[in-house]
């Protein structure tokens, strides 16, 4: 019978079905930090249980990490108990962890692709929404909360229904300046952040076949933000040149094995979806959001929409914008901003970094702007700084950080004060994500790269059309 990548993956993990309830799947990796699992491993304990597969299981520290002077002690109660907790617990139970210092130390939806952790075929799980990233490698993940983590760590198993098919497909050409963090802000803007719930999401088409890992990462990564249980890509040449070579990849006759394996994940041709959506990715421009979820974004060029043309309740709408103190049919362009983040596990690789850097390159930071630039791993660090990114940030009057969650979530110092508006290449811009009251522009690294020289909302092809005049 005729399935999607989806259904292979999914059905090859299934350990036991349990009639008219969830299935019990099986977890290749289990990634672990210290926010969702201090409780978890309380609940081990409570009851005398080891983890099972402690070879199966990662940790890292990101959330609640500063991205300065991570050398001295953390000077918050609360993120130092956490990160202590963690590193006490990993040692217990014998997980690998990776605490501040570690050169293996990041975001864990950033350290887990470069470190081969994630790999085509898997069932991987975090106590995260966000793990959806690691989708882009035709691998099955989702987040999970605190008591599922425990379950996993007890078990290597959870219980779950199993999601409804989608496949989005976008052909085409992108247009200069347009980047995978637009294509999945566009997606998201015409399903709103509710249209996937219940699916599992497949991206087709020559605009993911185009993208890079990282690129398919963002993409993957943002899935969450319309409702989905995960997205997820098919392996492909680009994904198993990324994966060979990296230090929990297979080596040798199990590369072989895991090849002959990995090359038949993809949907076969006849396969049947729930639902099936297609758009065109020419139609594409770089997007901004201007409301409180990520599903209100537009085309930069484009004007806040007026509530009648807005799925939903008006009120509901236009308190959005009351908080954000924007007005229907106000255009974006211009609007002042006052922080620039460029980080998270959305947008903190080196493609990000590379990004950012071709447009402020030759350009100077503005004065009235406090831009956090933060890598999402210490291998993101290294690479900025060997291929001579770090000098062309210093030039134009940026500092970079030390890697960690930062600004996305307002867990550690990096908070956005009330009434600032910050344009952010995080994931969500819900009331108060970044800081009580803080104000939050989701877009691409080109988009905050021109907002940090300018100081204003711009259209990045503007100035990348005068570097290249």
């Amino acid at each position: 019978m005729s399935k999607t990548l989806f259904d292979k993956v999914w059905d090859s993990h299934v350990v036991r079905s349990i009639e008219n309830g969830p299935d019990v799947l099986f977890i290749d990796r289990h990634l672990v930090h210290e926010v969702t699992s201090p409780v978890a491993f309380l609940g081990l304990k409570n009851r005398s249980i080891p983890v099972l597969y402690p070879s199966r299981t990662f940790a890292t520290a990101d959330h609640n990490t500063p991205t300065r002077n991570q050398h001295l002690p953390v000077q918050d109660p609360l993120s130092a108990n956490q990160l202590d907790a963690l590193q006490r617990n990993a040692e217990a139970h014998g997980i690998p962890y990776w605490g501040l210092g570690h050169e293996k130390n990041g975001i864990v939806h950033v350290i887990g692709p470069e470190n081969g952790i994630t790999l085509p075929g898997a069932t991987i799980v975090c106590g995260d929404s966000h793990t959806s990233t690691h989708g882009a490698f035709g691998a099955i993940a989702f987040g999970i909360g605190t008591s599922e983590v425990e379950m996993v760590l007890a078990t290597q198993c959870i219980m779950q229904p199993k999601p409804k098919s989608m496949r989005i497909s976008i052909d085409g050409k992108l247009n200069p300046a347009v980047t995978p963090k637009d294509v999945a802000l566009y997606i998201i803007s015409q399903l709103t952040t509710s249209g996937a719930t219940g699916y599992f999401v497949e991206y087709a088409g020559e605009v993911f076949e185009n993208m890079s890992m990282e690129g398919r990462m963002t993409v993957c990564n943002l899935s969450i933000e319309m409702g989905a249980r995960g997205g997820m890509i098919a392996p492909d040449a680009k994904t198993f040149d990324y994966i060979k070579g990296r230090e929990f990849a297979p080596k040798g006759a199990d590369w072989d094995q895991a090849m002959a394996y990995w090359e038949t994940l993809h949907s076969d041709a006849d396969a049947r979806f729930d639902r099936e959506l297609h758009f065109d990715g020419a139609s594409i421009e770089p997007m901004i959001t201007y409301g409180t979820n990520p599903g209100m974004g537009v085309g930069i060029t484009h004007s806040i929409p007026e509530a009648s043309a807005v799925e939903g309740g008006a009120s509901t709408y236009r308190k959005s914008l009351a908080y954000m103190d924007f007005n229907e049919g106000e255009s974006m362009l211009g609007k002042k901003i006052d922080f620039v983040f460029l980080g998270s596990c959305t947008n903190g690789r080196i493609e990000d970094f590379r990004a950012f850097a071709s447009v402020v390159k030759g350009r100077r930071k503005a004065d009235h702007v406090t831009a956090w630039l933060v890598p999402g791993s210490h291998k993101v660090e290294s690479a900025i700084r060997e291929e001579g990114i770090l000098e062309i940030l210093e030039e134009a009057g940026f500092e970079l950080r030390e890697p960690g969650c930062s600004a996305c979530l307002a867990m550690n110092d990096d908070k956005i004060p009330a009434g600032k508006y910050a344009v952010s290449t995080s994931n969500r811009n819900f009331e108060g994500r970044q800081g009580p009251g803080a104000r939050t522009l989701l877009a691409s690294p080109l988009v905050a790269a021109a907002a940090a020289v300018t100081g204003k909302v711009t259209d990045p092809r503007e100035l990348l059309e005068l570097q290249t005049a």
